[in-house]
């Protein structure tokens, strides 16, 4: 058994992240832009979609909800905001190509207008919301041994 096999086990996962757009060639592109950052993706092509994924998951199974905005059966603020009642913890992003004000996007964590960010913007903003999904970073205990300030002193 080669060495690479046994390391890619001991991998941090890879984060989920659900998203959804009803036109299918940005779907795409971000679903690939997505992929090719080391995320695992759950698309989705319709609202009613999305929600039934996020209905059958288990809380914290998915890291980030990212939404158009003007979607049919469903835009993606009440997308959202049903989702965020089903898990609360839930972060979400919406981008928009056509509407560049924020007033249509109030239940996001995240709202890109159409022009404001570019993919490696975009990208970035991805990393942070997950992030601070996870947490914090936790300290590390002290190796035993080793004297904590408060033990020094």
């Amino acid at each position: 058994m080669w060495p690479l096999a046994e390391a890619s086990t001991t991998l941090r996962p890879k984060k989920t992240i659900l998203c959804v757009d009803n036109n299918e060639a940005i779907l795409s592109v971000r679903t690939f832009l997505l992929e090719t950052r080391g995320y695992r993706v759950l698309a989705a092509q319709a609202a009613p979609d999305a929600l039934a994924i996020v209905e059958s998951s288990l809380p914290g199974s998915i890291d980030l909800l990212l939404c158009d905005l003007l979607m049919t059966q469903m835009d993606g603020n009440e997308l959202v905001r049903r989702a965020k009642q089903l898990h609360p913890g839930l972060p979400a992003m919406i981008v928009s190509g056509t509407v560049n004000s924020f007033d249509r996007a109030l239940c996001a964590d995240v709202f890109l207008p159409k022009g404001a960010a570019s993919p490696a913007e975009m990208i970035e903003r991805i990393r942070v919301l997950v992030a601070r999904k996870r947490g914090p970073k936790k300290v590390a205990p002290p190796l035993s041994g080793q004297l904590t300030p408060a033990a020094a002193s």
